[in-house]
């Protein structure tokens, strides 16, 4: 896939991942799914869900150290600055050619323009949270944060649509 396409798809998925509502139990529920999958997959993973500055669920398995936390920070304070996914962020400043935290003039210790953190969106609101893995390559970890959000709004749209 071309950097251009790949910045598409990242900004695509921000549009199509929308929830229709976000509260602590649907937090939750996205975390525990994420550590489900990990567990399955035998992946050594943070996460970290929150809505404004509230963490609702974090979870460390086993293989991960402090150092997550300081990853899980750093990415997470890109989504809450610019509103897009640490993914995105960090694959526009490579694809400018240019550093991250000098163009945007922010420290690199507290932003980390990384794969990983995405948006909760919510129609007709926008942006409420974050969602946030860390532990793995970074596409790897934004594909498991993309991927889980996915399977639930699909869950939640079919559940959503069956009669009572």
């Amino acid at each position: 896939m071309s950097d251009e396409a790949l910045l598409q798809e990242l900004l695509d998925q921000e549009k199509r991942l929308v929830f229709d509502r976000f509260d602590n139990d649907t937090a939750i529920a996205l975390g525990q799914r994420i550590i489900e999958r990990a567990r399955l997959d035998a992946l050594s993973i943070v996460v970290e869900i929150a809505r404004g500055e509230q963490r609702l669920f974090y979870c460390a398995l086993a293989g991960t150290s402090a150092d997550n936390e300081f990853w899980v920070a750093g990415k997470t304070a890109v989504v809450r600055r610019y509103g897009h996914s640490s993914f995105y962020m960090g694959q526009k400043a490579r694809v400018k050619g240019v550093d991250f935290a000098t163009a945007q003039q922010v420290d690199p210790h507290k932003y980390l323009p990384h794969g990983g953190a995405f948006p909760i969106i919510v129609r007709h609101v926008g942006m409420v949270g974050t969602a946030t893995v860390s532990g793995l390559p970074q596409a790897e970890d934004h594909r498991l944060v993309v991927t889980v959000i996915e399977e639930m709004l699909a869950e939640l749209r079919d559940g959503e649509a069956r009669p009572e």
